[in-house]
């Protein structure tokens, strides 16, 4: 998955605003205890950090 399509997904569940917001400021359990933008930094794939959020914010089925 592209980058550009995990933020348009990001945006597309959680809003423009709060989008940034949440990959910046929520530490996640399935990442390892890191946000959004720390694992993409330290180089996880964008599907498996997507998949990620899915799982934590319970993403439906069709967004995914």
């Amino acid at each position: 998955m592209r980058l550009t399509i995990f933020w348009e997904r990001m945006r597309a569940h959680f809003g423009d605003s709060y989008a940034d917001s949440f990959a910046r400021d929520y530490v996640m359990a399935e990442l390892g205890g890191r946000t959004v933008l720390q694992a993409l930094d330290e180089g996880w794939e964008a599907k498996d950090v997507w998949r990620a959020v899915c799982t934590a914010m319970d993403v439906p089925a069709a967004n995914r």
